[in-house]
C-alpha cells in the first residue's frame, strides 16, 4: 500500500446514486494511511461529464489544489448540471507528512430529471368504466414497445399515488420497497430512478406496474381514516432509452397503456394481503402477451409540481429469518415462532390443492397460557389470506408488512405436513449503512443493545414510526427527537431524516406549529407538544453533530426559528411556555391511576424544553453566520433561563416540583448552575436511589437520567439504575422474553399478564434512547462539539461502570472509531482506541498518572501520534493524532 491513499468516495452519502435531485451534491471522501497522526492539507477534485471512462470525458470541474482539511460534504462548484447527466469524479489529497496520494477509483452520479418540464410522461388510472377506481383490487398496468440495438444506458423514471411495483420483460425492476414512500403527499413526492439497461433488449419490449392503496389512500391511523391524500391510485413513468449513436428514445406513461386487474384482491399496510393465485396473469409484463382484453387508462391532469426524486436510502430487504418452532398452542393453534420480533413479512414455498384457502395472522407475543395474542393489534388485522392455484407455488405479500414475532397457520390441510423450511421471515427497513456496535462483559447489555438495534430496524421503514404492528405506525415527533442520537450511532441515519425533516417543514402550521406526526395525518387540533414539536430542533442539529452537515441546518432554519417563535407567542409570559396541550412526562411511572401522563408539571417541562430549543437555535444561527439571530436569540435564552428559575426554583435553589423527570430536565439543558445543580443532582441522585434503584421517568426524562446521574457524580446511581433486572428496568422485558424494546415497561407483567390493550406495542424505540448512554458513557465514544461529525474525538470511558470490559465502534464520515477498555485482576486498565486519518482526540482517562501509562508499548512522552497530555481535574488528558492504540495504565493510577 501507498503511504496515503483516497478512498470510499461518497455522493450525498451514497455510492455511484443514480436520480440524484440535489443541485449542488455534495463529495466526501475517507483516507488511508498507515502512519499517525496523518491529517489533510490540501485536496483536488475532477469531474467530468458522459457515459464513458473518466480520461475520455471533458472536465467540467477542477478544482485545483485547496489548502483544506475538509474531505467531508464539499459542495460541486462546477458547470451547471444537467437532468439526467452523468458525472465521473475522483479526487487526490496531500498530507502533513508530506505525501501526495495518487487519484483516486472513479466514482459518480447521475442527476435525476431536475424540473416539471423534464416531464413527457402522463399521470394514468384505469378507465373508470371498465375498472372500479375505488375497488380494493390491485390493478394492474403495461405497456409494449420496442428498441434498437447498441444501447448504451437505460434509465428508468417512476412515481405513483399509491404504491407501485414494476416488471419489466417478465423479471422484477429493482429491489425497492414501498415505492415511492411516504412523504408529505400534498406537497411532496418522491420519484425513483432505476438503471435497466442489462434488463432490456433490441427487439420488442414491454413494462408493466401493479399499484395499490398505500399511505396514500389506504387505511391511517385509529379512526377509520381512508384517502387521506386523494381516492385515485395513478401511475407516473418515464423510461429514457440512450443509444451508442448518440440519439435516445422515451417511454412514457400516456394513454396508450392498458389497464387489468390480477391476483390481489386487496392489499393494505395494516390489515394484510388477499391473493388468489387461480386470478394470476401469467407473462402479462412479458412483451409477447396479449393484451387486446385489458382496459384503457385515463390520463389524469394531475400536477407535477410537487415531484422531487428520491432523497433517502429505500427499504429493502435486508435479511432472511427462518422460523425457530413450530408450536402448537393450548388452544389448538398452529403457530410458528420466528425468535425475532420482526418488521416485514413471510415467504412460503408450498404445494396444496388448487382452492386451499390459508389464512395467516401475524402477532408478537403469545398469552400467559401460551395461545396467540392479538390484542394489542387494535383495529390492525395483519392477516394474509392466500388461495392457492395447486402444484409448486411460492409467495409473499407485495404492498403490506406486518409487526410479528409468531405466525398463526389457519386452513393448512389435516393430511398435508408443513415444515418449518417452508416459511422465511423477509426483514423489511430502510436499507441505512450499519454504523455502529456495542459490547460489554454483561450479557444482558448485549442483549439490550440487540433489541436497541432491531428496535430501529422495525420501526425506520422510510419514517420514524413509533410502533409497526397496531393501527398506528405513524412519525411520532417525539419518539423520534428522543432516540436520534442513538438511531445516529447504530445507523447511518443522514439521509433519513433529512428526508423526514423536510416533511417537518412540509406539514409545519403557518404559525410555526409542528403536528405530532410526520407526515401529517390526524386532526387539526394534534400540534405542538412540547418535547414533540422540539423534534423540529433537536433532530437537525443532531443530524449536524453526527455528520458535520450544514445544509440540514440551512434548509431546516426558518423551521426552528418558526419554532422558537410558535412557543414565544403562547400564554401572556413570553419567556414561560403555560399554555396549550401537552404530553407531559408520558408513560411517567409517578402519574395518577389511570393516567399515562407523569406527576411532573407539564409548563415545567414545555419551558425547559423551550429554553433547550432556543440554546440550539443560537447554536445553529453561529454555525451559519447567522450573528443577528444568535444575538436576538441568545437574550431571549438568558430571559427563559431567568423566567425558569422564578417560577420553579425557590431562593434557596429547591425544585418546586418533585420528581425525577423535573430534576433531569433542567441538568440535562444547563438551566442550573453552581450550588444549584449540585442541589438538584443529589436529590436526583437521592430520588432514584429510594426506588431502590430504579426509574419513575416516562419518554420525556427516561432518554436523559442516566447521563444526568453520570454527569454530576453519580455515576455509580447510573450504574446500578441500567443493570437493575426487575420492574421497571431496561433488562426486566429481557427476562420476559422480549427481543426489541417495549413502549411500558411492563407490557407483559411477571405473573404473564398483559398491560391495557388499548396501547401496548414490544417494538416502541423510545426506551432505546439508553443506547447512546452505552456507547458515549460507557465506552466512552464521544465527540466534540466544536468539530462535529467526529472530526475531533473525545474518548472518555467509565471503567467504573461495573463491567470487567466494554468497547464501541462507530463508522464516521472519516472512517472507523474504535473505544474500548478491559479491567484485569490486579487493578490494571488496558485501553484500545482507533481513530481514522484527518481527525484527532483528546482521550480522558480517570485519575491515571503519567508515569504510569504505556502506548503502544512506549513511555508517554515517547509514543508516536502522542500530540500532548495533561492532568486535568482527577484525569489523565491525552491528545492523540489518527492511528491505533493500545494503552496500557497499571494499578496504581485507577481512581
Amino acid at each position: 500500500m501507498t503511504l496515503l491513499q483516497v478512498n470510499h468516495l461518497r455522493c450525498e452519502y451514497q455510492h455511484n446514486p443514480i436520480g440524484l435531485g440535489a443541485i449542488s451534491p455534495r463529495l466526501s471522501w475517507q483516507l488511508q494511511s498507515a502512519d499517525v497522526h496523518v491529517m489533510q492539507v490540501a485536496y483536488q477534485i475532477q469531474v467530468s461529464c458522459g457515459l464513458v471512462g473518466f480520461d475520455e470525458l471533458e472536465l467540467v470541474w477542477d478544482t485545483g489544489r485547496v489548502e483544506s482539511e475538509q474531505s467531508t460534504l464539499i459542495e460541486y462548484g462546477g458547470h451547471s448540471l444537467q437532468a439526467r447527466g452523468r458525472y465521473y469524479y475522483r479526487v487526490k489529497v496531500w498530507d502533513n507528512k508530506g505525501n501526495e496520494s495518487e487519484w483516486s477509483d472513479t466514482a459518480y452520479w447521475e442527476m435525476g430529471l431536475l424540473q416539471t418540464s423534464d416531464w413527457e410522461a402522463s399521470w394514468i388510472t384505469p378507465d373508470a368504466t371498465a375498472i372500479d377506481p375505488q375497488s380494493e383490487e390491485i390493478f394492474m398496468l403495461r405497456k409494449s414497445f420496442a428498441a434498437r440495438h447498441n444501447i448504451s444506458r437505460a434509465t428508468l423514471y417512476a412515481t405513483s399515488l399509491g404504491l407501485y411495483e414494476l416488471e419489466l420483460n417478465g423479471n422484477r425492476v429493482g429491489d425497492w420497497e414501498y415505492t415511492p414512500g411516504w412523504t408529505s403527499y400534498s406537497s411532496r413526492l418522491q420519484v425513483q430512478a432505476y438503471d435497466v439497461t442489462q434488463q432490456l433488449a433490441a427487439g420488442s419490449n414491454a413494462i408493466g406496474a401493479s399499484l395499490a392503496n398505500g399511505w396514500y389512500k389506504g387505511d391511517l391511523a385509529w379512526n377509520n381514516q381512508k384517502s387521506i391524500y386523494g381516492n385515485i391510485r395513478a401511475l407516473l413513468l418515464q423510461l429514457h432509452i440512450d443509444y451508442d449513436d448518440g440519439t435516445a428514445e422515451v417511454v412514457a406513461s400516456d394513454a396508450s397503456w392498458h389497464a387489468a386487474t390480477g391476483p390481489i384482491l386487496m392489499s393494505e399496510l395494516y390489515h394484510g394481503e388477499t391473493y388468489d393465485a387461480r386470478l394470476e396473469i401469467q407473462g402479462w409484463s412479458e412483451p409477447d402477451f396479449d393484451d387486446h382484453s385489458w382496459a384503457g387508462v385515463t390520463e389524469l391532469a394531475q400536477s407535477k409540481d410537487i415531484l422531487v426524486m428520491q432523497e433517502n436510502e429505500p427499504v429493502r430487504i435486508t435479511e432472511k429469518l427462518k422460523p425457530i418452532a413450530l408450536i402448537h398452542t393450548p388452544s389448538g393453534e398452529t403457530v410458528l415462532d420466528m425468535g425475532q420480533n420482526m418488521v416485514g413479512r413471510l415467504h412460503f414455498r408450498i404445494e396444496l390443492p388448487a382452492g386451499t384457502e390459508l389464512s395467516i395472522q401475524h402477532a408478537e407475543v403469545l398469552d400467559r397460557e401460551g395461545n396467540f395474542y392479538i390484542g394489542n393489534l387494535r383495529k390492525a388485522k395483519q392477516t394474509v389470506r392466500y388461495i392457492c392455484k395447486g402444484g409448486e407455488e411460492e409467495y409473499e405479500p407485495h404492498f403490506s408488512f406486518q409487526g410479528f414475532r409468531y405466525v398463526k397457520i389457519m386452513g393448512w390441510p389435516k393430511d398435508a405436513a408443513l415444515n418449518l423450511d417452508q416459511f422465511t421471515g423477509h426483514v423489511l427497513h430502510t436499507d441505512m449503512e450499519a454504523s455502529g456496535a456495542f459490547e460489554c462483559s454483561h450479557p444482558l447489555l448485549n442483549k439490550l443493545q440487540q433489541n436497541i438495534i432491531w428496535g430501529q430496524r422495525g420501526n425506520f421503514l422510510d419514517v420514524p414510526t413509533d410502533c409497526p404492528q397496531r393501527d398506528e405506525r405513524l412519525g411520532w415527533t417525539g419518539d423520534a427527537q428522543v432516540f436520534i442520537r442513538t438511531a445516529a450511532f447504530n445507523y447511518g441515519v443522514a439521509p433519513f431524516f433529512a428526508k423526514w425533516l423536510r416533511d417537518l417543514k412540509a406539514d409545519q402550521r403557518s404559525d410555526g406549529g409542528v403536528p405530532f406526526v410526520i407526515p401529517h395525518v390526524l386532526d387539526e387540533n394534534s400540534h405542538s407538544s412540547a418535547a414533540w414539536g422540539d423534534a423540529a430542533v433537536i433532530c437537525p442539529w443532531t443530524v449536524y453533530l453526527s455528520y458535520g452537515d450544514k445544509r440540514v441546518l440551512e434548509e431546516q432554519y426558518d423551521s426552528m426559528k418558526a419554532w422558537v417563535e410558535y412557543i414565544r407567542k403562547q400564554g401572556s409570559d413570553e419567556y414561560l411556555w403555560n399554555t396549550g396541550f401537552h404530553f407531559g412526562d408520558w408513560l411517567g411511572l409517578d402519574a395518577k391511576e389511570g393516567d399515562y401522563v407523569g406527576a411532573t408539571p407539564r409548563d415545567l417541562i414545555a419551558t425547559c424544553y423551550y429554553a433547550y430549543s432556543t440554546e440550539l437555535f443560537v447554536k445553529t444561527a453561529e454555525v451559519l453566520g447567522r450573528t443577528d439571530d444568535a444575538e436576538h436569540y441568545r437574550e431571549l435564552y438568558n430571559q427563559i433561563v431567568s423566567a425558569f428559575e422564578r417560577e420553579f426554583l425557590t431562593p434557596n435553589g429547591r425544585l418546586a416540583a418533585h420528581t425525577q423527570t423535573a430534576h433531569v430536565l433542567p441538568l440535562m439543558f444547563g438551566l442550573v448552575k453552581g450550588s444549584v445543580r449540585d442541589r438538584l443532582a443529589k436529590t436526583l441522585a437521592d430520588y432514584v436511589t429510594e426506588q431502590k434503584f430504579h426509574l419513575t421517568t416516562g419518554f420525556v426524562g427516561t432518554p436523559y437520567l442516566s447521563h444526568v446521574l453520570s454527569e454530576n457524580g453519580y455515576h455509580d446511581v447510573a450504574v446500578k439504575l441500567v443493570q437493575q433486572e426487575d420492574y421497571p428496568s431496561w433488562l426486566y422485558s429481557i427476562h420476559q422474553g422480549a427481543t426489541t424494546i417495549w413502549e411500558h415497561w411492563d407490557g407483559i407483567k411477571a405473573d404473564g399478564s398483559f398491560w391495557s390493550d388499548d396501547m401496548n406495542s414490544y417494538n416502541h424505540y423510545a426506551y432505546g434512547s439508553i443506547g447512546e448512554w452505552l456507547y458515549r458513557v460507557v465506552a466512552g465514544l464521544d465527540l466534540d462539539e466544536s468539530q462535529p461529525g467526529y472530526k475531533r474525538i473525545i474518548f472518555r470511558p467509565r471503567t467504573d461502570s461495573g463491567l470487567t470490559y466494554a468497547k464501541a465502534s462507530y463508522k464516521s464520515v472519516y472512517g472507523l472509531i474504535r473505544s474500548g477498555w478491559s479491567t484485569g485482576v490486579d487493578g490494571a486498565v488496558s485501553y484500545e482506541f482507533e481513530l481514522p486519518p484527518n481527525t484527532t482526540a483528546e482521550v480522558r482517562l480517570q485519575g491515571a498518572l503519567p508515569d504510569a501509562i504505556s502506548v503502544n508499548g512506549a513511555d508517554l512522552s515517547l509514543a508516536p501520534g502522542v500530540i500532548g497530555f495533561r492532568e486535568e481535574g482527577g484525569l489523565l488528558v491525552l491528545s492523540l493524532g489518527s492511528g491505533t492504540y493500545r494503552i496500557y495504565a497499571s494499578a496504581k493510577v485507577t481512581a
